[in-house]
């Protein structure tokens, strides 16, 4: 993969944020995810709100992706938001089904499954019943992206996929969105962010 340009008000935009919060200390790809998310939102609590998987499991998320692990989007919001490849996203196709408890967002996520399997980065930003099904199907996921936001079960859904012990990026607050979500993902898509010997500012 070609190494991404960076736009000069990107640039500026990150030179910023690093005024306001030194990351310096953290791993490549921590750091690379948490500064996404803090500058998709322009929200600097994000960087004391998320719970990032340790920077060994991002890289072998991040070499998944590489290697062509899909990547499935709860909603085509998200899918929109990541840049640099085509996501699966079957919300449109699902319906719900109210007698069985299943949302239309729950039941997409049972169609993608069985659509990619197991292997895939899942990236959750909109419906937290996606996220509560996704830990209750045996996708063993490379990675789980899931920051739905909401006032219903957004945190809770959150808490359980951390509980769960799988390999994840969530958030503790009720916050969270497509933007974010797709903002965590692309950290892991471009190679550069995750090179030790560069994390200048060219490198965003």
């Amino acid at each position: 993969m070609s190494r991404r340009q960076v736009h000069p008000i990107e640039a500026e935009s990150y030179r910023r944020l690093r005024a306001r919060r030194d990351t310096s200390h953290l791993p490549p790809l921590t750091r690379a995810v948490a500064e996404r998310v803090v500058h998709a939102s322009a929200d600097l609590e994000y960087f004391d709100d998320l719970v990032i998987a340790e920077e060994s499991v991002l890289r072998t998320a991040a070499d998944a992706l590489a290697a062509g692990a899909p990547i499935v989007a709860d909603v085509e919001m998200v899918a929109a938001g990541v840049t640099a490849r085509e996501s699966v996203c079957r919300v449109r196709q699902a319906k719900a089904d109210p007698a069985a408890g299943l949302t239309r967002s729950a039941a997409a996520v049972r169609m993608a499954l069985e659509e990619v399997g197991q292997g895939a980065v899942w990236v959750i930003g909109c419906a937290p019943t996606a996220l509560e099904e996704l830990l209750v199907l045996d996708a063993r996921p490379a990675l789980v992206i899931g920051l739905p936001v909401g006032f219903v079960g957004a945190a809770e859904s959150k808490a359980a996929l951390r509980a769960s012990g799988l390999p994840g990026v969530s958030n503790i607050s009720e916050k969270g969105g497509s933007a974010v979500a797709a903002a965590a993902v692309n950290a892991l898509l471009y190679p550069d962010l995750y090179d030790n010997t560069t994390t200048s500012e060219e490198n965003l």
